[in-house]
């Protein structure tokens, strides 16, 4: 293992809702196990991740909804970044007794990092980013652009003006497309938006257009790829300074996604290291073509019929699964982060193909769907199962036999959430009860009623009235 510098601590920050991004908890134990002190803001204070042995302190990230997205009332957006942040973390800083190494865990953290950088700088250690540049590549419309300009692969693309222009670019790109919001870290909580859905008709653009407003940014309206085996790529790294002037060394590796939840568009459920030397060339181009800096995680999906990987997503922070990627020697690319900005250089990557990461919750929901459906994997294929080699190494998301109560704490959390959804989804399923103008709801008729045709108290129905003409 490197020798890391043990005096300075580290900070994450997160700044969403959600309690089982198993990416922080990651971070948390990669850095524990390595001797460093790890605070983490986190959404509450029942969050699993606050029971880590390897967590110093958690920190509450501020309460007022609105505050984070930066989305006043009237729904037009704002600073991402807002005083609320900037009071949190010069707070932390405070009390730490060095300047921490700050890593950012979801989009809208980097973004607000970015904006406060130059009143972090000194109290907190950050790699020397173009300013701005978190939000540009985190922005689907501007990646769209950057695509462009450099030649990338990358799906067409159609950002409307109108109602009217989306459902036709709908028909245009081939239905189903996919409908993307340009800045997804915008979209307000309790709104039933999603950042990417699968539109299937004109008239789904055009409603979905219309939310525009209360999104918060632009649709997108981008050609869908079809999923199938060995099609969804992703690329985790680290580029940091090179041997020259303006030069960087790129420290990272490409993985598989095997298994995926939602099945076929959504995170990765069963992740696999794989060489893949054209996702990791195209991944290099990028990162000096833009010179960015810092933990990248970046979304590829290869079309079936050119060959060619089109790049979905650019993340500038850690991808949740970045624990799949750690080499020989124990490096990550949370580790590599703390080692670069404190001095004791990157090291060289042993890479092991074959390791495998699980999340445990997803990785069951995606079997159990592939089971009721017939699909085997994230591609969707309908096939006898195939005979694959054992990893050389596998690593679970939760569960750590030297950490174990944030995976109990997680299984709580997460039964109560699959409770509540039932709850929700049976209420719905329920016939709507009436008042009968007595002052007491009627009981609901039975089965065997409904059969004889008789109300909830047993008798026969009155009659039906003659019509008058």
């Amino acid at each position: 293992m490197p020798s890391f510098d043990t005096r300075v601590p580290a900070v994450l920050v997160r700044l969403d809702r959600n309690p089982f991004h198993h990416g922080t908890l990651g971070a948390v134990r990669s850095l524990g196990r390595a001797g460093i002190e790890v605070h983490a803001v986190v959404e509450g204070a029942h969050s699993p991740v606050g029971r880590s042995r390897y967590l110093r302190q958690a920190h509450l990230r501020p309460a007022h909804t609105a505050d984070l997205t930066g989305i006043p009332a009237t729904g037009a957006a704002a600073d991402p970044a807002p005083a609320s942040v900037r009071r949190l973390l010069l707070s932390i800083a405070d009390r730490l007794p060095a300047p921490a190494v700050l890593i950012a865990m979801d989009d809208l953290s980097a973004i607000a990092v970015d904006r406060l950088q130059p009143e972090l700088t000194g109290r907190y250690l950050l790699p020397e980013q173009p300013s701005g540049l978190p939000e540009r590549v985190a922005d689907k419309a501007e990646l769209a652009g950057i695509c462009r300009e450099l030649g990338l692969p990358h799906p067409r693309t159609v950002i409307p003006d109108g109602a009217a222009e989306a459902a036709a670019a709908a028909w245009s790109l081939g239905l189903p497309v996919v409908a993307k919001w340009s800045r997804p870290w915008l979209l307000p909580e309790g709104s039933g938006l999603r950042s990417t859905r699968v539109v299937r008709s004109p008239q789904e653009a055009r409603a979905l257009y219309g939310r525009s407003d209360e999104a918060g940014s632009r649709l997108l309206l981008q050609e869908f790829l079809p999923h199938g085996p060995d099609r969804d790529w992703f690329f985790h790294g680290y580029s940091g300074p090179g041997p020259g002037p303006g030069r960087t060394r790129l420290l990272g590796a490409a993985g598989r996604k095997d298994r995926a939840w939602p099945v076929g568009a959504g995170l990765t459920a069963v992740g696999r290291w794989l060489p893949n030397p054209a996702v990791e060339r195209l991944a290099g181009e990028l990162v000096a073509a833009l010179g960015y800096r810092g933990i990248l995680d970046l979304d590829f999906r290869r079309e079936a019929a050119t060959g060619a990987y089109h790049l979905l997503d650019f993340n500038p922070r850690p991808g949740a699964q970045f624990r799949l990627f750690t080499d020989r020697s124990g490096t990550d690319v949370v580790r590599a982060l703390h080692l670069d900005l404190t001095g004791r250089g990157l090291p060289v990557q042993e890479a092991v193909h074959g390791r495998a990461f699980v999340v445990e919750n997803y990785a069951a929901l995606s079997f159990l769907s592939s089971v009721r459906t017939g699909r085997r994997d994230v591609g969707g294929a309908s096939s006898r199962p195939r005979r694959r080699p054992r990893p050389r190494s596998t690593e679970t998301a939760w569960w750590a036999l030297d950490d174990p109560l944030p995976a109990c704490a997680m299984a709580l959390a997460w039964g109560l959430h699959l409770v509540r959804r039932c709850g929700r989804l049976l209420r719905r399923a329920l016939p709507v009860r009436r008042d009968d103008g007595t002052g007491r709801r009627p009981r609901i008729p039975s089965v065997r009623q409904r059969w004889r045709g008789q109300d909830p108290s047993g008798r026969p129905p009155a009659p039906a009235r003659r019509p008058t003409r």
